[in-house]
């Protein structure tokens, strides 16, 4: 949350102060920030004869951003293009809905007497001038004015979406958004609700401002009436208003909203509504520790986004008050919602409300009280209508624990802290770093419960467990960590977490620690599963927790424009011609040198891996993987993107995986362009010595390098490269250096990189001798490799279309007949292409199956 600090009056102490104490600085006296007191956002000054108010220090911020409102703004992208889909392909639906409003509406057909543009003007003036009126007799100035702009920047952003629309080739969707008042070009969509749409956004929210509120009514109205008359669509209608809706959300997020939650003498007096008489109120300045995108501090056992004070009453008791609002708690909310949508078998909480959330937070803490466990002790809960008040007791507060010191009985200790709140059914569901605490007296406390919940299930008390012990073994070693886990819980315990023990479980927080590993998990299961028998072990088959993961949604991504690919681009009776023509023995030879390349790809890779970590089987496999991905990247990309993740799999972290997948490609590219170099000078082609775009590739490494001066020219930009960078660069070329710089792997390398080139250029020398066209099998490599790397240049997947056309265009030109040259190269696609679509999706599902991609 970011704050414009609006200056305050201020009311102090009768004993601190002699005279007035308007613009003076406050010390807290506890060590924290000094800020200027104040009684409320709004409250006028008070002098020194005032003795009976408390001291109050606070700094009530005039502009809040709400992430709710990039929220809306995405689902009013959402909303346009569902609506116009169903415009484009439910079009009978849409006129139906308009039809049936026309017939129910026969009551007002007298306004059609009236021009359009009478009523639309007229509602557009009421409502600029009621709002804008509001906001300038409350002096709101900043606020007028963006919400001008805003009007003006709906009114553009409906321009550019009508002409965008209008200009496409296929007017089916503008025959379904244009009406009797409208036109096409950049009048398609009617602009009222675009301008009005937005400036009601950036002036509202609308609970905040009454005109506001009652302009959304006009133009609801207005837009029924447009509709039922004819004189807009329903569609046009609903996409002009998201555009305007979205185009407002996002400009009252970067600006702000206007902060309505409760501050200085408003807190004092909701405080005194659950028995607090406050003697002073001082706030804590100082951030809270980065929890995501929130901060956080043990002062309120870890409440996300809230506001700390200091209370002291006047029967001298102390107090923590945390205050939470409700533009702040948008962002909790979203959290809990992807939790809810990413996990599957386990219940997540979902506090819709501040008010639900800080409820939920007492209930949580007084249960703990019950069962005898330590925890913050709460004292009262209150709430307005912006904010939600958690009062604790400042005696009861946590410290937090130091990560570097702790040891194999402070792992026991924290288990059985957790161990005891999980026989009771209470949760934590999301243990991280900053939840170890301590009491005064040295005492392991578990903090952080507002987003636990009580009456859990089996899975859920499984969760806390394998996150408290991935916690631990990231902090104290894997070993230890299992140790003190049977000790605290069990053999029997402990065995049955095994299932749960993957990486969706671990909070961020646990896996962005120094001391983590990505094998760490790994070990965890491997060390776990020595406690039990092998039978026991094997039939532990992971709980599926994740409802779907980065992995599953990039293969399906991959299906679908495989799929795309192959029903749009694949031309089966050419190719079934050219398959039938072909002699059968040729065709075999062309299938054998394309597996063989798969050989050579593999050898190249896992030449450059430790011989430990290297699975000859699942290399090979991710070879044949690599064909998949093709068909949806650009050439070269797939493979290399298969090669990182199975290295990942493998064991290696990433900058030692980058480096041995960008060593690979290095050597590659290096055999590649020897090959053709050496070959050239043998055989004398160099027909294509023009067709290099020598000029172009200067242009642009100009290009670059004047951009590269010019951005290490400033400043701020500079030391961010060198600072971070510049060392993450220089391991990358270390480690690819280290790689590189291995004689005997880097010799297999390069065989299995020439076997890998040179079996792919003999296969389409085979598939030319399958429809009875004999060539020298040297040269017709040499031309291969060079229209294939201009043909592979094309940024299609697997470059498709461009290698067909260079390979039939480079053979014709060396005397192929043009019929044999096509039907070589389909020949050779199929081996080399659509072939190894349905063979890389098997290998695919294969290394997933062993865990290796």
């Amino acid at each position: 949350m970011t704050t414009e600090q609006e200056q305050s009056t201020t009311e102090d102490r009768p004993d601190k102060a002699t005279s007035s104490t308007t613009d003076r600085p406050i010390a807290s006296g506890d060590g924290r920030s000094a800020s200027f007191a104040v009684s409320g956002p709004d409250s006028p000054a008070t002098d020194d004869s005032n003795d009976s108010g408390p001291y109050i220090d606070d700094i009530a911020p005039r502009r809040t951003r709400d992430f709710g409102d990039l929220t809306r703004a995405g689902l009013s992208l959402l909303m346009a293009a569902v609506v116009m889909v169903f415009a484009v392909y439910l079009g009978g639906m849409t006129r139906g809905v308009e039809s049936d409003a026309h017939t129910a509406a026969q009551v007002i057909n007298w306004l059609a007497d009236f021009p359009s543009t009478v009523l639309t003007q007229l509602a557009t003036i009421v409502i600029v001038i009621i709002v804008l009126a509001q906001l300038l007799l409350a002096r709101e100035w900043l606020q007028a004015a963006v919400s001008a702009l805003a009007m003006f920047a709906g009114y553009g952003m409906v321009w550019v979406v009508s002409t965008a629309i209008s200009s496409l080739n296929d007017f089916t969707l503008p025959m379904a958004l244009v009406s009797a008042a409208t036109s096409y070009g950049s009048g398609l969509l009617p602009d009222i609700y675009a301008g009005m749409a937005s400036f009601l956004t950036a002036a509202g929210p609308r609970r905040t401002r009454s005109t506001v509120k009652w302009s959304w009514n006009i133009l609801y109205a207005i837009a029924a009436v447009m509709v039922v008359l004819s004189w807009h669509s329903v569609t046009g209608m609903l996409v002009s208003m998201a555009a305007g809706r979205t185009v407002g959300m996002l400009i009252r997020f970067v600006v702000g909203t206007q902060n309505k939650g409760v501050w200085g003498q408003d807190l004092v007096a909701a405080l005194k509504g659950i028995g607090l008489d406050t003697a002073s109120l001082i706030r804590h300045q100082e951030p809270g520790v980065g929890h995501g995108s929130l901060a956080v501090t043990l002062d309120d056992d870890l409440a996300e986004g809230s506001r700390i004070y200091d209370l002291d009453t006047t029967d001298n008791r102390r107090f923590i008050v945390s205050v939470i609002d409700a533009q702040t708690h948008t962002v909790g909310y979203l959290k809990q919602l992807w939790d809810w949508v990413r996990f599957t078998s386990v219940s997540i909480r979902r506090d819709r409300s501040v008010r639900d959330a800080v409820q939920h937070h007492f209930a949580m803490l007084l249960g703990l009280h019950n069962i005898k466990l330590p925890a913050p002790a709460p004292y009262g809960i209150a709430d307005t209508d912006e904010s939600a008040i958690l009062v604790l007791d400042a005696h009861t507060i946590e410290l937090p624990a130091n990560l570097n010191t702790l040891t194999k009985a402070d792992a026991v200790a924290y288990m059985r802290y957790l161990s005891v709140a999980s026989r009771r059914g209470y949760t934590h569901r999301r243990i991280t770093p900053d939840t170890l605490a301590r009491l005064e007296d040295g005492t392991a406390v578990i903090a952080g419960w507002l987003n636990g919940d009580s009456a859990s299930g089996p899975a859920n008390t499984a969760l806390d467990k394998v996150q408290l012990l991935a916690l631990f073994a990231a902090l104290i070693g894997v070993k230890p960590a299992v140790a003190a886990a049977r000790e605290a819980w069990g053999d029997t315990t402990l065995t049955t977490l095994a299932p749960f023990i993957q990486k969706v479980a671990v909070p961020s927080p646990t896996r962005a620690l120094g001391t983590w590993d990505k094998q760490l998990l790994k070990e965890l299961r491997d060390h776990i599963n020595t406690i039990i028998d092998e039978e026991t072990a094997e039939s532990a088959e992971p709980v599926t927790l994740a409802r779907f993961s980065w992995r599953s949604m990039i293969t399906m991504l991959l299906v679908i424009v495989a799929v795309v690919v192959v029903f749009t681009q694949l031309k089966p009776e050419e190719i079934i011609t050219a398959l039938t023509n072909a002699n059968p023995l040729m065709a075999v030879v062309t299938l054998a040198f394309g597996a063989c390349g798969w050989i050579g790809s593999s050898i190249s890779l896992g030449a450059l891996m430790d011989r430990n970590r290297r699975d000859n089987t699942g290399v090979f496999m991710s070879q044949v993987a690599g064909g998949f991905a093709t068909v949806s990247m650009p050439a070269g990309v797939g493979p290399s993107f298969v090669n990182l993740q199975f290295l990942r799999k493998s064991g290696y972290r990433n900058t030692p995986a980058t480096a041995i997948m960008s060593a690979t490609l290095v050597v590659y590219y290096a055999v590649y362009f020897s090959m053709l170099v050496l070959i050239g000078l043998f055989t004398g082609r160099n027909m294509f010595s023009g067709a290099i775009p020598t000029n172009t590739l200067v242009l642009v490494l100009g290009v670059v390098v004047v951009v590269l001066s010019i951005a290490m020219m400033i400043p701020p930009l500079r030391h961010w490269v060198t600072r971070r960078l510049m060392p993450l660069a220089k391991t990358y070329i270390n480690q690819l250096l280290d790689v590189l710089s291995q004689p005997r792997q880097l010799t297999v390398s390069c065989l299995g990189a020439l076997f890998q080139n040179a079996t792919t250029g003999l296969a389409f020398w085979a598939a030319l001798q399958a429809f009875g066209y004999s060539s020298n099998p040297i040269e017709t490599t040499f031309v291969f490799m060079l229209a294939y790397a201009l043909g592979s240049a094309v940024p299609t997947p697997g470059g498709l279309g461009g290698v067909e056309a260079a390979l039939t265009f480079a053979f014709v030109a060396v005397g192929v007949p043009q019929g044999v040259a096509l039907s070589a190269t389909l020949l050779h696609r199929v081996v080399f292409y659509w072939l190894r679509i349905p063979l890389g999706a098997a290998a695919m599902k294969w290394l997933d199956r062993h865990n290796l991609v």
